[in-house]
């Protein structure tokens, strides 16, 4: 290794130099083999790869010159050899959800996330661990929970946050307050140097250094370097560095001063954003989980009041003080995941509120501080301004719409958005709400206004103006306001980046905010670990301008190409603005709550996951990736084992919903690819069914005869492995009849096509549980006169899964025609199958926009939502009895959690005499409709079904029932786990005499 003096030095041809040869290596394949061939890991250097990783969750688009995925550190160690041998850049990344550009660059990512995410070590004894640098913190925790400890940086992306990345980033979280920053909770660090030397960097005494320990000389070498710069800066870091907790712009060389006898080198490499080393290993310490809390929600009638009480209220002892405001707070209530906890916990209309938490064993004790949180709002003049949660769950709740506060701001439809760029600064809490004031005078001078939120007990807000970074006038008030802010915090003596980090946004305001001799210091120590300036170039050291626009995402002349659509997007003011309401936040990667991504959650690769989906869709349209990029086989590669399980359109916080993308696409697609045999079978099922049942002995053939399962893989790619679906000569065909008592109260049944052709038994049941309960039951034929004649109703969802927009458009209009007399009436129109009752419900309204459908939809139940609806209006009393098994296990269709059902469900089979009704907790099951049949995707469906399902299922024991409504997850369990699971009608009319379900 060779150290080499910064005095002097001019980068300006090195990088210009650099940049020729990047740009020139981009894709290139003759890297791309020589990397394969030296590594067990996964290189990716096509256009799609390189586009899905030129973003992260901030402004910039950068396109890297190709990723690789290594499996192992030696795979790392090998690949900056090569890139050392090749004069290329290198940029590690984790979770890929940094607000400010750290984790985008020319240069050849490394995605560590994937495979090297493993605790290496675990002592709870000395309450600490040693972890790899792709680990998620919430895995982290989950594997730390059953010895009472857990990783106490508690930051907001906890589903995705890589602990590599939140080193690197110096991480802070909502209780740092209680427990520090990364800085703080980092004990050591073992490294690879840009020139491959490995090194450990962790709390030494300076004799020790001094005398030789047991590394390579060159390592030595540097230390003693890095130590001197410390002793003769000393003066310079102690007049310049913000007395703050949340500072972490620039390096923390002051760990490097004198005043340190053992000074912790790690802490150099916390907060270096990728920039000096590579982060082979991480010793972090652990804190014991608290076992008690309590949480007051404090209301504030102004905003400038909400922000002189944390200065009062940290005297109290709290774990932490987080703001959430006006903004945020009505955002949230448009969201249908949160609006529930929302209006639970926030009174009338405040302006602002904080979350008050206090921690600890001692439940009295913080009841007491609880108690006395209530007699300062009182003694500040809000009294009754508390809203106190005691329950865990309560409280849980609270804090996931506070975790979510990035995201659900970013929820603004429009080109408009809260933009990150000074969203971290902080101050001291006695100046915090003039800061904030004079702020909001700055932003509405630029005719704007900000949004805030989080961390009120360290002066640490994230303030983000409304911005349109499509606009050149937009981003001059964004440098203006950066300037005004970063002057005012100045100012103040604060810190101008207190949690998020640098990167390209801020690293150009180092030399304002710390001077041109600290910065120098800053590119000495850069010098000093990374002479040629190869890692993570441009961040915190020669940084570009933060307002180049050549580096963001939406560069001059960003448009995108028009496109006739088949579906309306008039919602998002079209197609384009859909696929952009991804922001990068990388909620998506989350791997245990919730529903999506299942096929990310398998495959780990970015391609199968939402942000990636959508960042391919906006290159595609945008023209980035070529013409034809919106129907090439690589999209349609990239969308191929999405699921349309629903769960984004929920579950992503700015909404974003990727299955119905994946229906447009495959539409634009079907104009020049013709579906394959096998997508026309699936697609036109629901137009055969009627007389296929007809030839069912023949047709059922192909799972009983030797050879005609793998023949059928062979012509069709249906998986030899699967058994499809029994057609039933008995299927159900009873249209146009209606059952009941006269004077029933009436109720339309909708027999979808699965049930009708494979499950007559359930919609039978259905019909008699409804008209047991005394309803008058319609079962629809459509008239004569419409379209199609009288063959069965059908939503079109077949159709629309193969992009075949327009056959599902005419099984729509039959619908509607049909149903139009009884809706109109108000009449209830009851489904079975929820991804066929929620194509009423959402599909419908974008393939025929208009008030018929939205009646419709607005007027479509699932069969256990309208019994629960009927039971809670006491209009419903079904006498139910106990049944032979008292522990019902449930599974929900991917779609009944995607539009928040589950919870009818369960209330209805609860009502069961000493019913035992268990959730399981799980993703798609990985059947998804046709998926799971296919030859290609059978191995993820499996795998899907694996991961949650299927192991729960062989739990249960053979007395007790598996629950599940979607006819593709029946399957799934039946051909996964061997078990026979029913659909809840079946569950409730065998309650209704005793009588066990055959096959049950």
């Amino acid at each position: 290794m060779t150290i080499r003096s910064t005095a002097g030095r001019s980068d300006t041809e090195g990088a210009a130099g650099k940049s020729a040869r990047q740009a020139g290596a981009k894709g290139d394949p003759r890297i791309a083999a020589r990397i394969g061939r030296a590594i067990e890991g996964e290189v990716h250097f096509d256009a799609f790869s390189r586009g899905r990783y030129s973003t992260d969750a901030s402004v910039y688009q950068i396109e890297p010159v190709g990723v690789v995925v290594p499996k192992t550190i030696a795979d790392v160690a090998a690949v900056i050899e090569i890139a050392r041998e090749e004069g290329l850049p290198l940029l590690p990344r984790g979770g890929g959800s940094s607000q400010c550009g750290q984790t985008v660059g020319e240069a050849l990512v490394l995605d560590v996330s994937k495979y090297l995410n493993n605790v290496i070590d675990f002592d709870p004894g000395s309450a600490t661990a040693r972890v790899q640098p792709g680990i998620v913190l919430d895995s982290l925790n989950a594997f730390l929970k059953p010895e009472g400890l857990f990783f106490p940086v508690d930051v907001s992306t906890s589903s995705r946050a890589t602990i590599g990345g939140m080193s690197g980033n110096n991480s802070c979280g909502s209780r740092s307050l209680r427990y520090g920053t990364m800085r703080d909770n980092v004990a050591a660090i073992d490294a690879i140097l840009a020139d491959g030397t490995p090194a450990r960097f962790e709390e030494v005494g300076r004799d020790q250094i001094k005398y030789g320990r047991n590394e390579p000389s060159q390592v030595r070498e540097l230390i003693i370097r890095l130590l001197s710069l410390g002793d003769r800066e000393a003066a310079e870091i102690d007049a310049r560095f913000p007395k703050l907790m949340r500072r972490v712009g620039g390096y923390n060389i002051d760990a490097l001063t004198p005043e340190h006898a053992r000074p912790n080198l790690a802490h150099l490499l916390v907060g270096s954003e990728g920039t000096l080393a590579f982060s082979s290993a991480i010793d972090v310490k652990l804190a014991r989980i608290p076992t008690k809390k309590v949480l007051g929600v404090c209301h504030f009638p102004s905003f400038y009041q909400a922000m002189s009480a944390p200065q009062h209220i940290v005297k109290l002892g709290p774990s932490a003080v987080e703001l959430v405001d006006r903004t945020m707070i009505e955002l949230g209530r448009e969201i249908p995941l949160f609006r529930p906890v929302v209006d639970r916990f926030v009174r009338g209309r405040p302006e602002a509120i904080l979350l008050v938490e206090f921690a600890g064993d001692d439940h009295e004790e913080n009841l007491r501080r609880l108690a006395a949180l209530g007699e300062l709002m009182g003694d500040l003049g809000f009294r009754g301004g508390v809203v106190e949660a005691l329950e865990p769950e309560f409280q849980q709740s609270i804090w996931e719409v506070r975790k979510q506060g990035l995201n659900i701001m970013m929820s603004m439809k429009g080109d408009g958005k809260p933009v990150s760029f000074i969203e971290d600064c902080a101050v001291a809490l006695e100046d915090l709400a003039d800061y904030t004031a004079r702020l909001d005078e700055v932003f509405a001078q630029h005719g704007t206004k900000g949004t805030w939120y989080a961390h009120a007990s360290v002066g640490c807000l994230h303030v983000r103006p409304v911005l349109n970074m499509k606009s050149e006038i937009e981003v001059g008030k964004m440098r203006a306001i950066a300037e005004e802010a970063f002057a005012l915090v100045r100012e103040y003596k604060g810190s101008h980046s207190g949690e998020h980090g640098d990167g390209l946004v801020r690293s150009e305001f180092h030399q304002p905010m710390f001077g041109a001799r600290m910065v120098e210091s800053f590119k000495e120590v850069k010098n000093l670990f990374d002479p040629d300036g190869r890692m993570n170039p441009g961040k915190i050291v020669d940084p570009p301008k933060m307002d180049d626009r050549s580096l963001f995402r939406y560069k001059p002349g960003y448009k995108t190409e028009p496109l006739e659509t088949a579906l309306d997007w008039s919602d998002w003011g079209g197609f384009a603005g859909a696929v952009e309401m991804c922001n990068n936040n990388g909620a998506c990667r989350k791997l245990d709550a919730g529903v999506m991504c299942p096929s990310y959650r398998v495959t780990r690769d970015e391609q199968h996951l939402t942000r990636g989906r959508a960042n391919s869709l906006r290159l595609a349209i945008s023209g980035q990736l070529g013409t034809g990029a919106l129907t090439s086989d690589a999209m349609r590669e990239a969308l191929d084992l999405c699921v349309s399980c629903k769960g984004c359109k929920r579950e992503c916080p700015t909404g974003v919903d990727m299955a119905r993308m994946k229906i447009e696409v495959q539409y634009q697609r079907s104009k020049t690819h013709r579906l394959s045999l096998r997508d026309r079978l699936v697609a036109y099922l629901p137009r055969y069914a009627p007389w296929a049942r007809h030839f069912g002995p023949f047709l059922n053939l192909r799972d009983r005869l030797p050879g005609l399962a793998a023949l059928s893989e062979r012509l069709l790619g249906l998986s030899a492995h699967r058994r499809l679906p029994k057609w039933r000569r008995d299927s159900f065909n009873q249209d146009g009849e209606t059952f009941g008592p006269d004077g029933g109260r009436e109720v339309v049944l909708f027999a979808d096509t699965f049930n009708r052709a494979f499950e007559p038994e359930n919609l039978k049941a259905a019909l008699r549980v409804l008209t047991a309960g005394g309803y008058r039951v319609h079962l629809l034929r459509p008239a004569d006169a419409v379209e199609g004649g009288k063959r069965p109703l059908c939503c079109g969802r077949t159709f629309l899964a193969a992009g075949l927009v327009d056959e599902a458009r005419t099984e729509a209009r039959r619908l509607v025609a049909t149903f139009k007399p009884y809706v109109d009436r108000d009449v209830p129109i009851i489904g079975l199958e929820p991804s066929c009752l929620f194509t009423l419900r959402d599909e419908l309204q974008a393939m025929l926009p208009g008030d018929d459908s939205r009646k419709l939809g607005e007027q479509a139940l699932l069969f256990e939502e309208f019994l629960d609806r009927e039971m809670d209006a006491g209009h419903l009393k079904l006498p139910l009895h106990a049944l032979p098994a008292q522990r019902l296990w449930l599974h929900g269709h991917c779609h009944q959690k995607a539009f928040n059902v589950m919870g009818p469900v369960q209330r209805v089979l609860g009502r069961i005499p000493g019913s035992d009704v268990r959730l399981i907790p799980s993703s798609c099951c990985g059947m998804a409709g046709a998926f799971g049949y296919q030859a290609e995707t059978y191995a993820i469906s499996m795998a899907m079904a694996e991961s949650a399902l299927l192991p729960k299922v062989r739990q249960a024991g053979d007395d007790e029932w598996i629950v599940a409504d979607g006819t593709s997850c029946r399957h799934q369990i039946a051909d996964g786990a061997g078990r026979a699971a029913l659909h809840v009608a079946r569950v409730l009319a065998a309650a209704l005499d005793k009588d066990q379900p055959g096959g049950a």
